[in-house]
Protein backbone atom coordinates (compact mmCIF):
# COMPACT_ATOMS: atom_id res chain seq x y z
CA UNK A 1 0.00 0.00 0.00
CA UNK A 2 1.32 3.44 -0.95
CA UNK A 3 1.55 5.48 2.27
CA UNK A 4 3.65 8.48 1.16
CA UNK A 5 3.37 10.13 -2.25
CA UNK A 6 5.64 12.75 -3.78
CA UNK A 7 3.96 14.83 -6.50
CA UNK A 8 6.23 16.71 -8.94
CA UNK A 9 8.59 17.86 -6.20
CA UNK A 10 11.82 19.77 -6.72
CA UNK A 11 14.67 20.41 -4.26
CA UNK A 12 17.16 23.20 -4.83
CA UNK A 13 20.45 23.86 -3.03
CA UNK A 14 22.42 27.05 -3.67
CA UNK A 15 20.63 27.67 -6.95
CA UNK A 16 21.12 24.10 -8.25
CA UNK A 17 18.25 21.64 -8.65
CA UNK A 18 19.19 18.39 -6.88
CA UNK A 19 16.12 16.86 -8.51
CA UNK A 20 13.09 18.42 -10.18
CA UNK A 21 9.53 17.47 -11.19
CA UNK A 22 9.98 14.29 -9.20
CA UNK A 23 7.06 11.89 -8.57
CA UNK A 24 7.22 8.71 -6.48
CA UNK A 25 5.14 6.60 -4.07
CA UNK A 26 6.54 4.80 -1.00
CA UNK A 27 5.05 1.46 0.02
CA UNK A 28 4.71 0.44 3.68
CA UNK A 29 5.85 -3.15 3.01
CA UNK A 30 8.56 -2.75 0.37
CA UNK A 31 12.28 -3.12 1.03
CA UNK A 32 13.86 -0.58 -1.34
CA UNK A 33 17.52 0.15 -1.97
CA UNK A 34 18.13 3.77 -3.04
CA UNK A 35 21.33 3.96 -5.11
CA UNK A 36 23.08 6.54 -7.26
CA UNK A 37 26.31 8.51 -7.56
CA UNK A 38 27.66 10.73 -4.76
CA UNK A 39 25.81 14.04 -4.93
CA UNK A 40 22.76 12.67 -6.77
CA UNK A 41 20.47 13.70 -3.89
CA UNK A 42 19.83 10.39 -2.07
CA UNK A 43 20.24 11.89 1.41
CA UNK A 44 18.16 14.92 0.37
CA UNK A 45 15.35 12.62 -0.76
CA UNK A 46 15.33 10.84 2.62
CA UNK A 47 15.21 14.22 4.39
CA UNK A 48 12.24 15.26 2.24
CA UNK A 49 10.39 12.05 3.17
CA UNK A 50 11.30 12.56 6.85
CA UNK A 51 9.99 16.14 6.77
CA UNK A 52 13.40 17.68 7.46
CA UNK A 53 13.66 19.37 4.04
CA UNK A 54 10.79 21.23 2.37
CA UNK A 55 10.65 20.91 -1.42
CA UNK A 56 10.98 24.14 -3.38
CA UNK A 57 8.11 22.95 -5.60
CA UNK A 58 5.53 20.16 -5.51
CA UNK A 59 3.55 18.47 -2.73
CA UNK A 60 3.87 15.50 -0.36
CA UNK A 61 0.84 13.54 0.86
CA UNK A 62 0.72 10.67 3.34
CA UNK A 63 -1.98 8.51 4.84
CA UNK A 64 -3.33 9.63 8.19
CA UNK A 65 -1.49 8.10 11.15
CA UNK A 66 1.51 6.90 9.12
CA UNK A 67 4.72 7.12 11.13
CA UNK A 68 8.20 7.49 9.65
CA UNK A 69 11.52 6.73 11.38
CA UNK A 70 14.64 8.43 10.01
CA UNK A 71 18.26 7.41 10.69
CA UNK A 72 20.66 10.06 9.31
CA UNK A 73 24.13 9.29 8.01
CA UNK A 74 25.77 11.03 10.99
CA UNK A 75 24.18 9.97 14.30
CA UNK A 76 24.49 11.83 17.60
CA UNK A 77 23.27 10.24 20.83
CA UNK A 78 22.44 12.16 24.03
CA UNK A 79 24.78 11.93 27.01
CA UNK A 80 24.26 8.82 29.10
CA UNK A 81 24.70 5.09 28.53
CA UNK A 82 24.11 3.13 25.33
CA UNK A 83 21.01 1.50 26.84
CA UNK A 84 19.56 4.82 28.08
CA UNK A 85 20.03 6.35 24.62
CA UNK A 86 18.31 3.37 22.98
CA UNK A 87 15.38 3.66 25.42
CA UNK A 88 14.71 7.36 24.68
CA UNK A 89 10.95 7.85 24.13
CA UNK A 90 9.56 8.62 20.70
CA UNK A 91 9.20 12.36 20.00
CA UNK A 92 5.68 11.51 18.77
CA UNK A 93 4.67 10.17 22.18
CA UNK A 94 4.18 13.54 23.88
CA UNK A 95 2.21 14.83 20.90
CA UNK A 96 -0.07 11.74 20.94
CA UNK A 97 -0.67 11.99 24.71
CA UNK A 98 -1.55 15.70 24.45
CA UNK A 99 -3.88 15.01 21.51
CA UNK A 100 -5.62 12.19 23.44
CA UNK A 101 -6.10 14.47 26.47
CA UNK A 102 -7.60 17.12 24.18
CA UNK A 103 -10.09 14.64 22.68
CA UNK A 104 -11.07 13.32 26.13
CA UNK A 105 -11.82 16.89 27.16
CA UNK A 106 -13.92 17.35 24.01
CA UNK A 107 -15.89 14.15 24.64
CA UNK A 108 -17.05 15.54 27.97
CA UNK A 109 -18.56 18.63 26.30
CA UNK A 110 -22.34 18.59 25.59
CA UNK A 111 -21.74 20.26 22.21
CA UNK A 112 -19.83 17.11 21.20
CA UNK A 113 -21.64 14.18 22.89
CA UNK A 114 -25.05 15.61 21.91
CA UNK A 115 -23.97 15.99 18.25
CA UNK A 116 -23.78 12.64 16.45
CA UNK A 117 -21.45 13.90 13.69
CA UNK A 118 -19.07 15.69 16.09
CA UNK A 119 -19.04 12.66 18.40
CA UNK A 120 -18.28 10.25 15.54
CA UNK A 121 -15.43 12.50 14.29
CA UNK A 122 -13.91 12.76 17.79
CA UNK A 123 -14.15 9.00 18.37
CA UNK A 124 -12.53 8.31 14.98
CA UNK A 125 -9.59 10.60 15.84
CA UNK A 126 -9.31 8.99 19.27
CA UNK A 127 -9.20 5.48 17.76
CA UNK A 128 -6.43 6.51 15.33
CA UNK A 129 -4.38 8.08 18.15
CA UNK A 130 -4.86 5.05 20.39
CA UNK A 131 -3.63 2.83 17.57
CA UNK A 132 -0.48 4.98 17.25
CA UNK A 133 -0.02 4.92 21.06
CA UNK A 134 -0.35 1.12 21.18
CA UNK A 135 2.16 0.77 18.36
CA UNK A 136 4.76 2.76 20.33
CA UNK A 137 3.65 1.03 23.57
CA UNK A 138 5.93 2.87 26.04
CA UNK A 139 5.22 0.21 28.68
CA UNK A 140 6.98 -2.42 26.57
CA UNK A 141 9.73 -0.17 25.20
CA UNK A 142 12.46 -1.30 27.60
CA UNK A 143 11.94 -5.00 26.84
CA UNK A 144 11.61 -4.28 23.12
CA UNK A 145 14.89 -2.32 23.14
CA UNK A 146 16.66 -5.25 24.82
CA UNK A 147 15.32 -7.63 22.16
CA UNK A 148 16.36 -5.29 19.35
CA UNK A 149 19.85 -4.70 20.74
CA UNK A 150 20.35 -8.46 21.03
CA UNK A 151 19.16 -8.93 17.42
CA UNK A 152 21.63 -6.27 16.28
CA UNK A 153 24.52 -7.97 18.06
CA UNK A 154 24.86 -5.59 21.05
CA UNK A 155 25.59 -7.65 24.18
CA UNK A 156 24.38 -6.77 27.67
CA UNK A 157 27.99 -6.08 28.69
CA UNK A 158 27.85 -3.04 26.34
CA UNK A 159 24.62 -1.55 27.75
CA UNK A 160 26.40 0.63 30.33
CA UNK A 161 29.02 2.04 27.95
CA UNK A 162 28.90 5.88 27.92
CA UNK A 163 27.63 7.24 24.61
CA UNK A 164 30.66 9.51 24.17
CA UNK A 165 32.94 6.43 24.18
CA UNK A 166 30.97 4.36 21.65
CA UNK A 167 32.44 3.35 18.31
CA UNK A 168 30.74 4.55 15.13
CA UNK A 169 29.18 1.11 14.69
CA UNK A 170 27.83 0.94 18.25
CA UNK A 171 26.35 4.43 17.87
CA UNK A 172 24.55 3.45 14.65
CA UNK A 173 23.14 0.24 16.15
CA UNK A 174 21.94 1.93 19.35
CA UNK A 175 20.18 4.63 17.28
CA UNK A 176 18.61 1.99 15.02
CA UNK A 177 17.32 0.01 18.02
CA UNK A 178 15.81 3.20 19.47
CA UNK A 179 14.15 3.97 16.14
CA UNK A 180 12.78 0.45 15.62
CA UNK A 181 11.40 0.34 19.18
CA UNK A 182 9.03 3.15 18.18
CA UNK A 183 7.66 0.81 15.45
CA UNK A 184 7.41 3.29 12.56
CA UNK A 185 5.54 2.16 9.46
CA UNK A 186 8.51 3.12 7.28
CA UNK A 187 12.21 3.19 8.15
CA UNK A 188 14.38 5.68 6.23
CA UNK A 189 18.00 4.61 6.70
CA UNK A 190 20.98 6.60 5.38
CA UNK A 191 24.09 4.38 5.28
CA UNK A 192 23.16 2.34 8.41
CA UNK A 193 26.00 -0.11 7.68
CA UNK A 194 28.80 2.48 7.83
CA UNK A 195 31.38 1.67 10.55
CA UNK A 196 29.90 -1.80 11.19
CA UNK A 197 32.11 -4.87 11.35
CA UNK A 198 31.18 -8.08 9.52
CA UNK A 199 29.21 -9.69 12.37
CA UNK A 200 27.26 -6.45 12.94
CA UNK A 201 26.48 -6.24 9.21
CA UNK A 202 25.13 -9.79 9.26
CA UNK A 203 22.93 -8.89 12.26
CA UNK A 204 21.71 -5.74 10.48
CA UNK A 205 20.74 -7.79 7.41
CA UNK A 206 18.64 -10.20 9.48
CA UNK A 207 16.96 -7.34 11.32
CA UNK A 208 16.03 -5.46 8.12
CA UNK A 209 14.75 -8.59 6.37
CA UNK A 210 12.45 -9.33 9.33
CA UNK A 211 11.25 -5.74 9.89
CA UNK A 212 7.45 -5.72 9.62
CA UNK A 213 7.22 -2.29 7.95
CA UNK A 214 8.71 -0.67 4.88
CA UNK A 215 12.42 0.07 4.57
CA UNK A 216 14.02 2.67 2.29
CA UNK A 217 17.75 2.08 2.49
CA UNK A 218 20.62 4.20 1.14
CA UNK A 219 23.72 2.02 1.05
CA UNK A 220 26.85 1.43 -1.00
CA UNK A 221 27.18 -2.11 0.42
CA UNK A 222 26.28 -4.34 -2.53
CA UNK A 223 26.16 -7.46 -0.33
CA UNK A 224 23.64 -5.81 2.03
CA UNK A 225 21.48 -4.68 -0.90
CA UNK A 226 21.47 -8.23 -2.30
CA UNK A 227 20.53 -9.68 1.10
CA UNK A 228 17.72 -7.27 2.01
CA UNK A 229 16.02 -5.35 -0.78
CA UNK A 230 13.35 -6.45 -3.25
CA UNK A 231 13.47 -3.28 -5.32
CA UNK A 232 16.19 -0.85 -6.42
CA UNK A 233 15.46 2.86 -6.96
CA UNK A 234 18.25 4.51 -8.94
CA UNK A 235 18.53 8.28 -8.54
CA UNK A 236 20.70 9.89 -11.22
CA UNK A 237 20.63 13.22 -13.05
CA UNK A 238 17.50 14.25 -11.14
CA UNK A 239 15.45 11.25 -12.30
CA UNK A 240 14.36 8.09 -10.49
CA UNK A 241 14.27 4.70 -12.23
CA UNK A 242 12.80 1.62 -10.51
CA UNK A 243 14.04 -1.97 -10.93
CA UNK A 244 12.42 -5.07 -9.44
CA UNK A 245 14.75 -7.38 -7.52
CA UNK A 246 18.01 -7.10 -5.60
CA UNK A 247 21.23 -5.27 -6.51
CA UNK A 248 22.65 -8.05 -8.69
CA UNK A 249 19.43 -8.19 -10.70
CA UNK A 250 19.50 -4.39 -11.02
CA UNK A 251 23.01 -4.39 -12.53
CA UNK A 252 21.92 -6.87 -15.21
CA UNK A 253 18.60 -5.13 -15.93
CA UNK A 254 20.24 -1.71 -16.07
CA UNK A 255 22.85 -2.87 -18.57
CA UNK A 256 20.20 -4.56 -20.75
CA UNK A 257 18.10 -1.39 -20.65
CA UNK A 258 21.08 0.78 -21.62
CA UNK A 259 21.98 -1.52 -24.54
CA UNK A 260 18.39 -1.44 -25.81
CA UNK A 261 18.22 2.33 -25.42
CA UNK A 262 21.44 2.78 -27.38
CA UNK A 263 20.21 0.42 -30.11
CA UNK A 264 16.89 2.28 -30.32
CA UNK A 265 18.73 5.64 -30.40
CA UNK A 266 21.02 4.43 -33.22
CA UNK A 267 18.07 3.11 -35.23
CA UNK A 268 16.08 6.33 -34.74
CA UNK A 269 19.07 8.48 -35.73
CA UNK A 270 19.36 6.54 -39.00
CA UNK A 271 15.67 7.25 -39.73
CA UNK A 272 16.11 10.93 -38.84
CA UNK A 273 19.18 11.18 -41.07
CA UNK A 274 17.20 9.69 -44.00
CA UNK A 275 14.33 12.14 -43.38
CA UNK A 276 16.72 15.10 -43.14
CA UNK A 277 18.48 13.98 -46.36
CA UNK A 278 15.08 13.80 -48.10
CA UNK A 279 14.14 17.26 -46.76
CA UNK A 280 17.40 18.68 -48.10
CA UNK A 281 16.83 17.04 -51.50
CA UNK A 282 13.24 18.34 -51.77
CA UNK A 283 14.27 21.85 -50.69
CA UNK A 284 17.02 21.89 -53.37
CA UNK A 285 14.52 20.69 -56.01
CA UNK A 286 12.00 23.31 -54.88
CA UNK A 287 14.63 26.03 -55.32
CA UNK A 288 15.73 24.67 -58.69
CA UNK A 289 12.34 24.37 -60.37
CA UNK A 290 10.17 26.36 -57.94
CA UNK A 291 8.10 23.22 -57.33
CA UNK A 292 5.36 23.78 -54.78
CA UNK A 293 4.97 20.01 -54.35
CA UNK A 294 8.62 19.56 -53.27
CA UNK A 295 8.36 22.51 -50.89
CA UNK A 296 5.21 20.99 -49.29
CA UNK A 297 6.93 17.62 -48.91
CA UNK A 298 9.95 19.24 -47.18
CA UNK A 299 7.70 21.30 -44.86
CA UNK A 300 5.62 18.21 -44.02
CA UNK A 301 8.70 16.22 -42.99
CA UNK A 302 10.01 19.12 -40.90
CA UNK A 303 6.67 19.29 -39.06
CA UNK A 304 6.84 15.53 -38.47
CA UNK A 305 10.28 15.85 -36.81
CA UNK A 306 9.04 18.80 -34.71
CA UNK A 307 5.99 16.80 -33.53
CA UNK A 308 8.24 13.88 -32.54
CA UNK A 309 10.25 16.27 -30.35
CA UNK A 310 7.13 17.89 -28.85
CA UNK A 311 5.64 14.49 -27.95
CA UNK A 312 8.90 13.36 -26.31
CA UNK A 313 9.45 10.63 -28.88
CA UNK A 314 13.12 11.48 -29.41
CA UNK A 315 15.30 8.79 -27.84
CA UNK A 316 18.34 10.04 -25.91
CA UNK A 317 21.76 8.54 -26.40
CA UNK A 318 23.10 6.63 -23.40
CA UNK A 319 25.27 8.99 -21.41
CA UNK A 320 28.17 7.48 -19.53
CA UNK A 321 28.87 8.89 -16.08
CA UNK A 322 32.23 10.52 -15.60
CA UNK A 323 34.26 8.18 -13.40
CA UNK A 324 37.79 8.19 -12.06
CA UNK A 325 40.51 7.38 -14.56
CA UNK A 326 42.25 5.27 -11.92
CA UNK A 327 45.39 3.32 -12.77
CA UNK A 328 47.78 2.20 -10.03
CA UNK A 329 51.22 1.36 -11.42
CA UNK A 330 53.68 0.76 -8.61
CA UNK A 331 56.11 -1.60 -10.38
CA UNK A 332 58.30 -4.32 -8.89
CA UNK A 333 59.10 -4.45 -5.21
CA UNK A 334 60.87 -6.73 -2.75
CA UNK A 335 59.85 -10.42 -2.79
CA UNK A 336 58.87 -10.01 0.87
CA UNK A 337 56.92 -6.75 0.75
CA UNK A 338 56.08 -6.85 4.47
CA UNK A 339 56.84 -9.17 7.37
CA UNK A 340 55.49 -8.92 10.93
CA UNK A 341 57.25 -11.11 13.51
CA UNK A 342 56.01 -11.79 17.07
CA UNK A 343 54.35 -8.36 17.34
CA UNK A 344 52.75 -7.27 20.62
CA UNK A 345 50.85 -4.06 21.37
CA UNK A 346 49.23 -2.72 24.53
CA UNK A 347 47.77 0.53 25.82
CA UNK A 348 48.63 0.94 29.51
CA UNK A 349 47.51 -2.34 31.10
CA UNK A 350 45.25 -3.35 28.21
CA UNK A 351 46.89 -5.90 25.90
CA UNK A 352 45.58 -5.50 22.35
CA UNK A 353 47.42 -8.38 20.69
CA UNK A 354 50.51 -10.51 21.18
CA UNK A 355 52.61 -12.81 19.00
CA UNK A 356 51.25 -11.56 15.67
CA UNK A 357 53.00 -13.00 12.61
CA UNK A 358 52.20 -12.02 9.04
CA UNK A 359 54.04 -12.26 5.72
CA UNK A 360 52.82 -10.39 2.63
CA UNK A 361 54.72 -11.24 -0.54
CA UNK A 362 54.99 -9.11 -3.68
CA UNK A 363 51.82 -9.46 -5.78
CA UNK A 364 49.67 -10.87 -2.94
CA UNK A 365 46.29 -9.43 -2.01
CA UNK A 366 45.47 -9.91 1.67
CA UNK A 367 42.25 -8.89 3.42
CA UNK A 368 42.52 -7.97 7.13
CA UNK A 369 39.23 -8.33 9.02
CA UNK A 370 38.09 -8.42 12.65
CA UNK A 371 35.52 -6.87 14.95
CA UNK A 372 35.58 -3.13 15.65
CA UNK A 373 38.27 -2.37 18.22
CA UNK A 374 40.29 -5.54 17.53
CA UNK A 375 43.33 -3.46 16.55
CA UNK A 376 43.37 -3.51 12.73
CA UNK A 377 43.98 0.22 12.28
CA UNK A 378 46.54 0.11 15.09
CA UNK A 379 48.44 -2.57 13.20
CA UNK A 380 48.55 -0.25 10.17
CA UNK A 381 49.89 2.59 12.33
CA UNK A 382 52.61 0.28 13.65
CA UNK A 383 53.60 -0.70 10.08
CA UNK A 384 53.71 2.99 9.13
CA UNK A 385 55.88 3.82 12.17
CA UNK A 386 53.27 6.15 13.65
CA UNK A 387 53.20 3.95 16.80
CA UNK A 388 55.82 1.77 18.45
CA UNK A 389 55.05 -1.84 19.47
CA UNK A 390 55.65 -3.25 22.94
CA UNK A 391 57.73 -5.98 21.33
CA UNK A 392 58.30 -7.69 18.00
CA UNK A 393 59.68 -6.67 14.62
CA UNK A 394 58.16 -5.15 11.47
CA UNK A 395 60.24 -5.66 8.34
CA UNK A 396 59.45 -3.63 5.22
CA UNK A 397 61.19 -4.80 2.02
CA UNK A 398 64.18 -2.71 0.91
CA UNK A 399 62.52 -1.72 -2.38
CA UNK A 400 59.00 -1.50 -0.94
CA UNK A 401 57.25 1.86 -1.27
CA UNK A 402 54.16 2.07 0.95
CA UNK A 403 51.00 3.90 -0.11
CA UNK A 404 48.48 4.44 2.69
CA UNK A 405 44.75 5.07 2.31
CA UNK A 406 43.29 6.26 5.66
CA UNK A 407 39.72 5.44 6.69
CA UNK A 408 39.13 8.91 8.19
CA UNK A 409 41.15 10.68 5.45
CA UNK A 410 43.94 11.59 7.87
CA UNK A 411 46.41 11.75 4.96
CA UNK A 412 44.59 14.93 3.87
CA UNK A 413 44.67 16.68 7.26
CA UNK A 414 47.70 18.86 6.47
CA UNK A 415 46.03 19.98 3.21
CA UNK A 416 42.76 21.16 4.82
CA UNK A 417 43.08 24.84 3.83
CA UNK A 418 44.84 24.11 0.54
CA UNK A 419 43.29 23.33 -2.82
CA UNK A 420 43.41 20.06 -4.78
CA UNK A 421 45.68 21.76 -7.34
CA UNK A 422 48.16 22.61 -4.56
CA UNK A 423 48.00 19.03 -3.28
CA UNK A 424 48.76 17.57 -6.72
CA UNK A 425 51.65 19.98 -7.33
CA UNK A 426 53.15 19.21 -3.91
CA UNK A 427 53.37 15.52 -4.92
CA UNK A 428 54.40 15.97 -8.54
CA UNK A 429 56.33 18.91 -10.07
CA UNK A 430 53.85 19.82 -12.83
CA UNK A 431 52.19 23.02 -14.01
CA UNK A 432 48.81 24.25 -12.81
CA UNK A 433 47.06 23.28 -16.06
CA UNK A 434 48.43 19.72 -15.89
CA UNK A 435 47.33 19.47 -12.22
CA UNK A 436 43.80 20.63 -13.11
CA UNK A 437 43.70 18.05 -15.92
CA UNK A 438 44.68 15.30 -13.45
CA UNK A 439 41.81 16.31 -11.17
CA UNK A 440 39.26 16.49 -13.98
CA UNK A 441 40.13 12.86 -14.82
CA UNK A 442 39.17 11.97 -11.23
CA UNK A 443 35.62 13.31 -11.71
CA UNK A 444 36.22 16.70 -10.04
CA UNK A 445 34.67 19.79 -11.61
CA UNK A 446 36.82 22.70 -12.72
CA UNK A 447 35.39 24.81 -9.85
CA UNK A 448 36.32 22.17 -7.26
CA UNK A 449 39.99 22.22 -8.25
CA UNK A 450 40.40 25.64 -6.60
CA UNK A 451 38.19 25.07 -3.53
CA UNK A 452 39.63 24.23 -0.07
CA UNK A 453 39.92 20.47 0.55
CA UNK A 454 38.50 20.92 4.06
CA UNK A 455 35.07 21.65 2.53
CA UNK A 456 34.97 18.43 0.47
CA UNK A 457 32.55 15.54 1.09
CA UNK A 458 33.66 12.07 2.19
CA UNK A 459 33.40 10.69 -1.35
CA UNK A 460 35.41 13.59 -2.79
CA UNK A 461 38.14 13.13 -0.17
CA UNK A 462 38.24 9.43 -0.98
CA UNK A 463 38.90 10.22 -4.64
CA UNK A 464 41.64 12.68 -3.63
CA UNK A 465 43.34 10.00 -1.52
CA UNK A 466 43.26 7.62 -4.47
CA UNK A 467 44.78 10.29 -6.71
CA UNK A 468 47.56 10.69 -4.10
CA UNK A 469 48.28 6.97 -4.39
CA UNK A 470 48.51 7.28 -8.18
CA UNK A 471 51.03 10.12 -7.86
CA UNK A 472 53.10 8.36 -5.15
CA UNK A 473 53.41 5.13 -7.20
CA UNK A 474 53.68 2.72 -4.24
CA UNK A 475 54.18 -1.03 -4.67
CA UNK A 476 52.60 -1.94 -1.30
CA UNK A 477 49.13 -0.58 -0.64
CA UNK A 478 47.80 -0.33 2.92
CA UNK A 479 44.09 0.34 2.45
CA UNK A 480 41.87 1.07 5.45
CA UNK A 481 38.21 0.73 4.41
CA UNK A 482 38.81 2.14 0.90
CA UNK A 483 35.20 1.75 -0.32
CA UNK A 484 33.48 3.32 2.71
CA UNK A 485 32.69 6.72 1.17
CA UNK A 486 32.70 5.80 -2.51
CA UNK A 487 29.52 5.29 -4.48
CA UNK A 488 29.08 1.85 -6.03
CA UNK A 489 30.33 2.82 -9.50
CA UNK A 490 33.50 4.35 -8.01
CA UNK A 491 34.05 1.24 -5.84
CA UNK A 492 33.93 -0.89 -8.98
CA UNK A 493 36.48 1.40 -10.71
CA UNK A 494 38.77 0.99 -7.69
CA UNK A 495 38.37 -2.79 -7.73
CA UNK A 496 39.24 -2.97 -11.41
CA UNK A 497 42.37 -0.86 -10.80
CA UNK A 498 43.42 -3.08 -7.89
CA UNK A 499 42.97 -6.22 -10.02
CA UNK A 500 45.48 -4.72 -12.49
CA UNK A 501 47.87 -3.49 -9.76
CA UNK A 502 51.26 -5.23 -9.91
CA UNK A 503 52.29 -4.74 -6.28
CA UNK A 504 51.10 -6.12 -2.92
CA UNK A 505 47.89 -5.16 -1.10
CA UNK A 506 46.96 -5.37 2.58
CA UNK A 507 43.39 -4.11 2.94
CA UNK A 508 41.18 -3.62 5.99
CA UNK A 509 37.62 -3.93 4.75
CA UNK A 510 34.12 -4.88 5.83
CA UNK A 511 32.94 -4.65 2.22
CA UNK A 512 32.15 -8.27 1.40
CA UNK A 513 31.88 -7.71 -2.37
CA UNK A 514 35.29 -6.03 -2.29
CA UNK A 515 36.83 -8.91 -0.34
CA UNK A 516 35.34 -11.52 -2.67
CA UNK A 517 36.60 -9.75 -5.77
CA UNK A 518 40.07 -8.59 -4.67
CA UNK A 519 41.79 -10.73 -2.03
CA UNK A 520 43.50 -14.15 -2.33
CA UNK A 521 43.40 -14.77 1.43
CA UNK A 522 41.91 -13.31 4.57
CA UNK A 523 43.57 -12.90 7.95
CA UNK A 524 41.21 -12.31 10.85
CA UNK A 525 42.42 -10.46 13.93
CA UNK A 526 40.47 -12.29 16.61
CA UNK A 527 41.10 -12.32 20.35
CA UNK A 528 44.57 -10.85 19.92
CA UNK A 529 45.73 -13.36 17.31
CA UNK A 530 45.73 -13.66 13.51
CA UNK A 531 43.87 -16.59 11.91
CA UNK A 532 44.32 -17.22 8.18
CA UNK A 533 41.71 -18.33 5.62
CA UNK A 534 42.41 -19.01 1.93
CA UNK A 535 40.24 -17.15 -0.61
CA UNK A 536 37.75 -14.26 -0.38
CA UNK A 537 34.87 -13.50 1.97
CA UNK A 538 32.60 -16.35 0.82
CA UNK A 539 35.46 -18.83 1.30
CA UNK A 540 36.14 -17.35 4.75
CA UNK A 541 32.51 -17.86 5.83
CA UNK A 542 32.56 -21.53 4.81
CA UNK A 543 35.99 -22.27 6.30
CA UNK A 544 35.20 -20.52 9.60
CA UNK A 545 31.92 -22.41 9.98
CA UNK A 546 33.78 -25.70 9.32
CA UNK A 547 36.45 -24.83 11.91
CA UNK A 548 33.84 -23.97 14.53
CA UNK A 549 31.96 -27.20 13.83
CA UNK A 550 35.22 -29.21 14.05
CA UNK A 551 36.08 -27.57 17.38
CA UNK A 552 32.62 -28.26 18.81
CA UNK A 553 32.82 -31.85 17.61
CA UNK A 554 36.23 -32.26 19.28
CA UNK A 555 34.82 -30.79 22.52
CA UNK A 556 31.85 -33.21 22.40
CA UNK A 557 34.15 -36.19 21.84
CA UNK A 558 36.42 -35.06 24.67
CA UNK A 559 33.43 -34.68 27.00
CA UNK A 560 32.23 -38.19 26.07
CA UNK A 561 35.73 -39.62 26.63
CA UNK A 562 35.95 -38.04 30.07
CA UNK A 563 32.49 -39.31 30.95
CA UNK A 564 33.51 -42.86 29.97
CA UNK A 565 36.80 -42.59 31.86
CA UNK A 566 35.15 -41.33 35.04
CA UNK A 567 35.33 -44.13 37.68
CA UNK A 568 31.96 -45.60 38.62
CA UNK A 569 30.80 -45.32 42.23
CA UNK A 570 30.80 -48.60 44.11
CA UNK A 571 27.53 -49.73 45.53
Amino acid sequence: MHVIQLHHISVNYAGRDVFSDFTWAVDNQAKVGLVGPNGAGKSSLLKVLAGEVTPTRGTITSLRGISVGYLPQEVRLPEGTLYEAACAPSPDLGEIVRALEGIEAKLSQPSVYNDADALAEALEKQAALLERYERIDPGRQASRVRELLAKLGIGQDEFDLPTHALSGGQTKLAALARLAAWSPDVLLLDEPDNHLDLSAKAALEGFLRDYRGGVLLVSHDRYLLDAVVTQIAELESGALTLYVGDYSNYTVEREVKRIRQQQAYTAQQKVIQRIEAAIKEWEEKAKADLSERHARQAASRRKMLARMEERGEMIDAVRERQLMALQLAGGRGSTKALEVVDLAMAFDENLLFVGLNLLVKHGERVGLIGRNGAGKSVLFKLILGEMQPVSGVIKVGSSTRIGYYAQQHETLTEYGDRTPVELVRSLQPIGEGAAVNRLLKFAFTYEQTSQPIGAFSGGERSRLQLLMLVLQQPNLLLLDEPTNNLDIASSEVLETALEDFEGAILAISHDRYFLDRIVDRIVELDDGALVEYVGGYSDYVGQKAARIEARLQAERLEAERRARAKPKKRG
